[in-house]
């Protein structure tokens, strides 16, 4: 079974919670879902700070959920504990990197799924597998017993059949969690190039909310995805160069490569990426003044073939988020193609209360 890495036998009345391999358990392995990881990991000695609410409330832990190697990764595929399947349709990927996370509750083996989102790796899952993802404010949730890979962009959140369940998860993670219900909403639709069966599904469940949307031009776009994805390696590579060092057949080519590629920046090169982060933010911040969200495509095009896996990386609308630290949403949404699409709904830096509550919003005038 390639969902889970490990599973338990629960019983009780909490709601059922999958976590991804990443999150130390006390008294079990971390894999991380790599092999140079598992063959010298010890037993936690403690529970990572994020499972505190869940275990107070009683939650069922029902498995260890597979991932991405190392989490870098967007497709999903596993070359050492197998490749969850996507299932909406088996022939395409799962996502990455919180692959078995989308697929446990996709598959109703867990009402709610910890995931973990440092360039994409909650919502291209949630998008892949057509549920729901939450990617948190950076910082918002304690990293603390978390298997780290870009500590910059680094978060935890939670991963669920629909919006509710993205509520439960968050008020099991942040104990006191409510929403914040919004009237008189007002976006801000940017558009990337797109498959337009995609683009046209988000227009229609924007137009099913009935809120007003205004259409967005941001150059910088492209230039934000840039800067993020160079400044995610190379931090990849400083928490990682040791494992590489010391086991590097232990990790798999394509993620010990990513990683590598971390090494070959200058120090100018992310400097100015760095201060190119800074810009970013700000315009973002300028544009959360004119708008209360931004909506794009989780992805741009229908989840790949196995195959064809590799197409996801120039796919995705998710790595500027990351960049700024703000939180996002991402819920499907139905389309006249081979599966549904998945709506990016991004919001100022605190906002889930409000990002959650509109999700419903956009989730129930969706069908």
């Amino acid at each position: 079974m390639t969902t889970f890495i490990t599973t338990y036998d629960t019983s009780g009345s909490g709601p059922r919670l999958a976590v991804k391999d990443l999150i130390d358990m006390a008294g079990e392995i971390t894999t991380a879902g790599c092999r140079a990881v598992a063959t010298t990991a010890q037993p936690a000695l403690a529970n990572a700070a994020c499972l505190a609410g869940a275990l107070a409330a009683d939650a069922r832990i029902v498995g260890r959920t597979n991932l991405h190697e190392l989490a870098l990764g967007v497709t999903g595929i596993n070359q050492w504990y197998g490749t969850p399947v996507n299932p909406l349709d088996p022939t395409r990927v799962p996502g990455g990197s919180s692959s078995g996370s989308a697929v446990a509750v996709a598959n109703d083996d867990a009402d709610v799924a910890y995931g973990s989102d440092t360039g994409g790796s909650v919502r291209i899952p949630a998008a892949c597998c057509g549920v729901a993802g939450l990617k948190t404010t950076w910082g918002r949730i304690p990293l603390e017993g978390v298997w780290l890979l870009a500590p910059s962009f680094d978060t935890v959140g939670p991963m669920a059949r629909d919006v509710a369940g993205l509520v439960l998860g968050m008020q099991l993670l942040e104990p006191g969690f409510e929403v914040s219900a919004m009237s008189d909403i007002t976006i801000g639709r940017l558009r990337p190039p797109c498959d337009p069966l995609i683009d046209a599904a988000v227009d229609a469940a924007l137009a099913a909310s009935e809120w007003s949307w205004v259409e967005v031009e941001l150059p910088e776009w492209d230039q934000a995805t840039a800067e993020a994805g160079l400044l995610l390696v190379a931090e990849a590579w400083v928490t990682n160069r040791d494992l590489v060092a010391r086991d590097p057949a232990g990790i798999s080519d394509g993620v010990r490569e990513r990683l590598q590629m971390g090494d070959t920046f200058s120090l100018a090169t992310v400097a100015s990426a760095w201060a190119g982060q800074q810009k970013w933010t700000e315009t973002l911040h300028q544009l959360f003044t004119r708008f209360d969200f931004l909506v794009t495509p989780t992805l741009t095009i229908f989840p790949p073939t196995l195959e064809d896996a590799s197409e996801l990386l120039v796919a995705r609308c998710t790595l500027p988020v990351n960049l700024a630290g703000v939180p996002a949403l991402s819920i499907p949404v139905p389309t006249t193609g081979p599966l549904p699409a998945s709506l990016q709904l991004i919001g100022p830096a605190g906002s889930e209360e409000r990002l959650l509550a509109a999700g419903a919003v956009l989730e129930a005038a969706a069908g």
